[in-house]
């Protein structure tokens, strides 16, 4: 996919994305992706020089290979939305060879999936893409449905299959979520003892979060401050839904807020929104990779556009996308990935 394409996709929002100057925090104080991140960034941390070889080879796979950029392939959905639910589009992924096939032939840095999808195949694809073990989940077989990770698995076990990184889910708001943070913050401390990079899925998750017709799970604010507790507990790579709004903790009425993060810290452009994200990221120091969302059809390759637009423009690292791509024929699930990675790779689009 070319500029010229990528423009074209865009449609009425081009000039507006492509053109907007952030005027929050400059560009000159975020800690960038290029292909120098792992020792400008990550050398002069507490990461053993295991977990430095583990992030370079994260950084050094597929089409996006030395830019300091990620594309990165989720499929989690089996355990975390069923697995008949999430493979009926397209039923060739309740065999999980597809799937490593899929994040090899799109070009991925990385495929992120579960124990048993990855220990079926380890011994044939270990060597051919990093693994990302996916160690907590969201089972949706208890009723009535509660929403809570679990651990699937264990750290030790991860680094058996050969993995890179491990990742895991927080849902920060929840009636759980103290026990995730600890449960958590002990298995990304022992898979760097191990030698592996870890990677946050930071969501939010509680009712009182939707107000008066507004979903703040997905506002700026409390997205930012999911990612500033995600690098507290070491995670190296933040995961976060794009921000869609701002002004949670206000109009909610709890936690604590300034009203220069909403006046001088952000405005309601969608860059500055996703840069407030990697403000919180520690200035950019851990990468933020913002997830695809679910599948709508024939938008899906301009939204996934879109999205990457926005998160490479604010200073993010890459886009984690999943349902889009295998929620269609396999050939079709390539070319998403490959549009989304070409943004990353188009020089015309430089950070805001």
């Amino acid at each position: 996919m070319t500029y010229k394409d990528i423009v074209s996709l865009l449609g009425a929002d081009a000039e507006s994305l492509l053109q907007h100057e952030s005027k929050t925090f400059p560009r000159a104080q975020l800690h960038l992706p290029g292909p120098d991140f792992v020792d400008r960034v990550f050398a002069q941390t507490n990461r053993s020089p295991q977990v430095l070889r583990n992030l370079q080879q994260l950084y050094s796979h597929g089409r996006l290979a030395g830019t300091g950029y990620i594309s990165i392939l989720p499929i989690d959905q089996d355990i975390e939305h069923t697995a008949g639910a999430s493979f009926a589009p397209n039923p060739i992924y309740f065999d999980p060879e597809n799937i490593l096939e899929l994040a090899l032939e799109g070009g991925c840095n990385a495929v992120a999936t579960t124990f048993g999808n990855l220990a079926m195949v380890s011994r044939k694809y270990a060597h051919k893409i990093p693994f990302i073990v996916k160690i907590n989940h969201n089972e949706l077989l208890t009723y009535p449905t509660k929403y809570n990770q679990i651990m699937f698995g264990s750290v030790e076990e991860a680094w058996n299959l050969g993995a890179v990184a491990v990742g895991a889910t927080i849902y920060f708001g929840s009636e759980e979520s103290s026990r995730q943070i600890l449960e958590v913050a002990e298995a990304f401390e022992r898979a760097h003892q191990l030698g592996m990079a870890t990677i946050l899925w930071c969501y939010t998750r509680n009712s009182a979060f939707k107000k008066d017709g507004t979903d703040y799970h997905v506002a700026a604010d409390l997205t930012g401050q999911a990612n500033h507790l995600g690098v507290t507990i070491q995670a190296d790579i933040i995961k976060q839904k794009l921000p869609e709004t701002n002004g949670g903790f206000t109009a909610i009425g709890f936690s604590k807020s300034d009203k220069r993060m909403y006046t001088e810290l952000s405005t309601d452009h969608p860059v500055d929104l996703c840069r407030y994200q990697v403000a919180n990221c520690y200035m950019g120091r851990a990468g933020l990779i913002n997830s695809g969302g679910e599948s709508q059809g024939d938008t899906d390759l301009q939204q996934s556009v879109r999205t990457a637009v926005i998160n490479k423009r604010a200073g993010g690292m890459g886009l984690i996308l999943g349902r889009r791509a295998f929620q269609r024929a396999f050939a079709d699930g390539v070319e998403l990935l490959n549009a989304v990675q070409d943004v990353y790779l188009a020089s015309e689009i430089t950070v805001a």
